[in-house]
């Protein structure tokens, strides 16, 4: 679709859309994947002499509905029967679904999430394959996303996939009683969607912004999603910011902190306040109060590092991971050195992680050891997904004059 960027931004903004409304009438992820990627199919071969239609969106659902009957009507099975029925019987596959039998998620991309989050499904898999499904997602960036090779993420959809067939996993609407155990996988699905979105398309960020709000209405007493959702809203506040007039990353020390969004910051700090009144802490909260330090200090120099630092303390306790570790390390560098921070940097493992190539290249030029710091830019450079996060790690390599 690179010859066509109407195309491609309707895919972006569209896709997890009209696989969850496809999902919802013929419980069939696989044919609803396929039927989807048929009508873009269609879409690249027509709009470009046709003109995109006025409902573009519409389009595509109701083309996706029609290949999916077309391909139902050649098979003879009881189930293909019933699937054909009910897309022939449904009222307009493209508007939002009112019916009063559809549970407590209404929104369709939020159900689709919470269906795929199945308890069968190992977590990282439940994740993975609703990044497929509702984010439309490649293989590459799922793979990113989750630190890993690129086969061994397709073996795991394939397995996922596999399992869901074998074990015959209903696609429905999970009841109340059943939110609860699918909320992590929900939450790391939108947490996922949004930091894509955070380094390439801000559409993803404002779909996982819509279904976190969505979701903290749903789970009121669910701390962990207020506290996402503030996470989200945090984050998102600094966006202005991060890109100078030339298009350039600004990373958060040297941004100018008066671009932020302040009516997303104090939404985002209302909500944390609320969290810590629960006094019920969790990963997404913690992170979410990291966030909301940084959003209290006017300028780099007067954040509250020893605040963070403790918070970090608290998530390596209740969610160890060699990330937050890496995290830690650099609140590490600010109070109590780079030296002390470097120890704790050598010692993990993180493969290909650019961001560890680019903290240690920043504590080796802090120590005065240009020329190693110098390397790890240009290996930081080398991994980095984005253009932007690119060029910036390959300027700052190109200062130190080495």
């Amino acid at each position: 679709m690179s010859g066509a960027p109407d195309i491609e931004a309707v895919f972006r903004a569209e896709y997890g859309r009209a696989v969850s409304v496809l999902v919802r009438f013929l419980g069939d992820i696989d044919l609803a994947e396929e039927v989807v990627q048929d009508a873009f199919t269609t879409a690249v071969r027509t709009w470009p002499e046709t003109g995109v239609p006025p409902s573009p969106a519409g389009w595509i659902i109701t083309t996706a509905r029609n290949r999916a009957i077309d391909r139902l009507r050649r098979e003879s099975s009881r189930d293909a029967r019933q699937a054909e029925a009910a897309l022939l019987h449904a009222p307009d596959p493209s508007a939002p679904d009112t019916s009063p039998e559809e549970g407590p998620v209404r929104d369709d991309r939020l159900r689709l999430i919470f269906t795929c989050c199945h308890p069968a499904l190992a977590l990282q898999s439940r994740v993975a394959l609703t990044l497929r499904l509702l984010g439309g997602l490649g293989t590459a960036q799922i793979a990113r996303a989750f630190l890993v090779p690129e086969p061994t993420l397709a073996q795991r959809l394939v397995r996922a996939k596999a399992k869901i067939r074998d074990a015959r996993i209903p696609y429905r609407v999970p009841r109340d009683a059943d939110l609860p155990d699918r909320l992590g996988g929900v939450l790391a699905v939108l947490y996922l969607i949004f930091n894509e979105g955070y380094t390439g398309d801000p559409a993803l960020c404002a779909e996982a912004l819509r279904l976190g709000r969505l979701l903290a209405a749903l789970m009121p007493d669910e701390p962990e999603a207020t506290g996402l959702l503030a996470l989200m809203l945090l984050t998102e506040a600094r966006r202005p910011a991060r890109q100078d007039a030339d298009g350039a990353l600004v990373p958060l020390p040297e941004q100018d902190r008066t671009r932020w969004d302040r009516a997303l910051v104090a939404e985002g700090q209302d909500l944390v306040r609320r969290c810590l009144r629960r006094n019920r802490p969790g990963p997404y909260q913690i992170q979410a109060a990291i966030n909301a330090v940084h959003s209290d200090a006017p300028t780099a120099g007067a954040t509250d590092w020893g605040q963070i630092l403790a918070l970090y303390d608290q998530l390596m306790a209740v969610a160890p991971s060699p990330v937050v570790a890496l995290n830690r390390a650099v609140a590490v560098a600010e109070t109590e050195g780079p030296a002390q921070a470097l120890d704790l940097v050598e010692a993990l493992d993180l493969g290909r992680y650019h961001v560890l190539h680019a903290v240690r290249a920043d504590l080796l030029r802090r120590l005065g050891r240009t020329a190693e710091a110098a390397t790890e830019y240009g290996l930081a450079a080398g991994l980095a997904a984005s253009e932007s996060e690119r060029a910036y790690l390959e300027r700052r390599g190109r200062d130190l004059g080495v």
